[in-house]
């Protein structure tokens, strides 16, 4: 099949080709009226989600994965949209009493001036109904203010049916609804843990052709572009705990495995792959691969790496994202030199004829 090679400060997030270097975050404070655009690419508003399906909805972490569209787009272009409620920060349960001297400063200067980062759920504009007292306990139902009540929102869209597919899989795997027969190790921490089992492509027997997947409990990192050293924690967790599992289980050390992130990944929720080094899996070639003690490393040196780094990918021709791509910039054609070169060549020659439209930009440079 042919393939494109790919070196970019490019990434994709909610199926749309985002460039590293000119967009530095997406802000997700303005959800009920987000529209999102690329050169007229993508275009849609997420107050005009339509509900078709629930795909998943795990009442422990608080997210829910929905299946849909955008009417004013598209009725048959399906979407997934990904609700998540987000922790609690520390500075946001603060009272004017225990904020440091530095934040009172800012607020006394400011004055009637809200900034977010100050915003505490005990305030003025925390909303209580009061549902029950009883002797010393109490119960209510609080609303705080809006900047404290945002919810992080992933959409994939156009979503594919193998996106839909992955959200429907995964989450089901994370909540025990699938496959908790075939776990191998599960750490339950929300923070650090993961869950391991065989990968799919696995016969589940022949060890020399072992291949385990680790999923992260954590959500919200979809690949390895996310990742900074904040994350180094889960990293090294699972590192050291998956190996001992491994070890225990398959009598295989850690010197003999391999460990390693792809990118572009299959589907966008951190997942870990993990075989013998003497197994030449699917996937391992360095144009996609990215080892996992290489990716810690790089984080201990520069906290923000792959946030900053290119990293080279391939894309097979048909990949929707490789359309995407095609869009923003032209990649299948070859340079002018070389096309000009082919065409010279004698037309009787037995040898195979490739369509320049077609050919990628790796097998021109070899010819």
């Amino acid at each position: 099949m042919p393939e494109i090679f790919i070196t970019s400060k490019m990434k994709t997030e909610a199926g749309i080709i985002i460039e590293a270097d000119k967009v530095a975050d997406l802000q997700t404070k303005e959800v009920a009226t987000l529209t999102k655009q690329t050169d007229g690419v993508v275009k849609y508003n997420l107050a005009n989600f339509h509900l078709q399906r629930i795909l998943n909805n795990n009442t422990r972490n608080k997210s829910i994965a929905l299946l849909g569209c955008f009417p004013e787009q598209s009725d048959t272009d399906k979407a997934v949209v990904i609700l998540e409620k987000q922790a609690f920060r520390e500075s946001e349960v603060a009272t004017e009493s225990n904020q440091s001297g530095e934040q009172l400063l800012e607020k006394n200067c400011k004055d009637n001036v809200k900034k977010t980062s100050l915003m505490s759920y005990f305030c003025s504009d925390l909303k209580v109904q009061t549902e029950f007292i009883n002797d010393i306990y109490g119960s209510y139902q609080c609303v705080p203010p809006v900047e404290l009540n945002g919810v992080k929102t992933t959409v994939v869209y156009p979503a594919s049916q193998k996106h839909i597919e992955k959200y429907t899989w995964v989450y089901n795997i994370l909540d025990h609804k699938q496959e908790v027969e075939r776990i191998v190790y599960e750490d339950p921490d929300p923070e650090t843990g993961f869950i391991l089992l065989p990968d799919l492509k696995w016969d589940g027997r022949t060890l020399e052709t072992l291949y385990l997947l680790i999923i992260t409990h954590k959500r919200g990192i979809k690949s390895l572009r996310d990742l900074n050293a904040h994350h180094l924690p889960l990293l090294r967790n699972i590192r050291s705990r998956a190996a001992e599992a491994i070890e225990k289980r398959y009598g295989l050390l850690s010197a003999q495995l391999r460990m390693y992130l792809h990118y572009q990944p299959s589907f966008y929720h951190l997942h870990i792959h993990i075989n013998p080094i003497r197994n030449d899996a699917p996937g391992i070639w360095c144009e996609k691969s990215h080892m996992l003690d290489t990716v810690m490393n790089n984080l201990e040196l520069i906290e923000n790496y792959y946030q900053k780094a290119t990293l080279p990918f391939v894309l097979h021709e048909g990949n929707e994202l490789l359309e995407q791509y095609e869009l923003k910039m032209s990649i299948r054609r070859a340079p002018k030199h070389l096309s000009e070169k082919y065409l010279e060549k004698d037309e009787t020659s037995s040898s195979k004829k490739l369509k320049l439209d077609d050919i990628t930009i790796s097998e021109v440079v070899s010819k």
